[in-house]
């Protein structure tokens, strides 16, 4: 685990991004497993500036979005097809055959689903998976209770999910209730992981996902067993960790001793 604390929002967007060039420079075709939400959004930026003004090439990149609204046509302007189309693919050069995101107006959801695993499997795994965490500790759309086995899967949202996601609609009842969602199984398949947070409203749970028991009722917790997990906070977002001090100890002196992290 490697926490990387920055000062703010904008630093940690840079951060994520130069770790995601160095990886492409090594494996130019990586496999990206991708978030919505505001979170990435400074990631997102990022990667488009340096494409358009460092030439990052995503011709041979692949990528699989965590999840997406039951319910929703792609061209929903809520719809994650649209958000990652809009802030990201449109912006650079990513074959658009090559970026997939749920269906979730197809006929068969649970196939949906299990073809998504399959596709997944077949690319060869997800190399880096982007997360970002809800104010319950969720990641994707595994909510609070959810298996911590799960795969990819049609997951009801709940009320504070719902809550959250409202600020995006026109109103509270416009939110889905359903979503298709890689499950915590599929996202810990990921080679590396890397959790992105920022702001004093997700300190608490920030603190109890990576200091706290490993449990369902924060499923953001289960990636304290991930061999290669990164979480990139800014200092509000980092405010409420015990053991803050050393985690920026590491992160100074990391570079002394080849692989060192906590």
């Amino acid at each position: 685990m490697e926490v990387i604390v920055r000062k703010t929002y904008e630093d940690i967007s840079r951060e994520g991004a130069k770790i995601i060039r160095k990886k492409m420079a090594k494996k130019p075709d990586l496999i990206l497993g991708l978030a919505t939400g505001s979170t990435p959004l400074g990631l997102y930026k990022e990667l488009v500036r340096m494409h358009k003004e460092e030439e990052l090439d995503f011709s041979q990149v692949k990528s699989f979005n965590l999840d997406e609204y039951v319910g929703l046509v792609p061209d929903h302007p809520q719809s994650y097809r649209y958000f990652m189309n809009e802030n990201l693919f449109d912006h650079i050069n990513i074959k658009k055959e090559n970026t997939r995101v749920p269906d979730g107006m197809a006929n068969d959801l649970e196939a949906e689903c299990l073809q998504y695993e399959e596709e997944i499997r077949k690319a060869g795994g997800i190399d880096i998976q982007v997360l970002g965490i809800g104010s319950d500790g969720h990641i994707a759309f595994n909510e609070p209770g959810s298996s911590l086995g799960s795969r990819t899967r049609i997951k009801t949202l709940t009320k504070q999910t719902i809550e959250d996601n409202s600020r995006f609609f026109e109103k509270e009842k416009d939110v889905p209730r359903f979503a298709l969602t890689m499950g915590i199984g599929s996202i810990m398949d990921s080679r590396s992981i890397f959790l992105f947070a920022d702001g004093e409203r997700k300190g608490d749970v920030i603190a109890v996902a990576i200091e706290g028991p490993i449990t369902a009722d924060i499923t953001a917790s289960i990636l304290q067993m991930h061999p290669r997990v990164t979480y990139l906070l800014d200092e509000a977002a980092a405010s409420k960790l015990k053991r803050r001090d050393y985690y920026r100890w590491v992160d100074e002196n990391k570079a002394k001793v080849k692989g060192a992290t906590t």
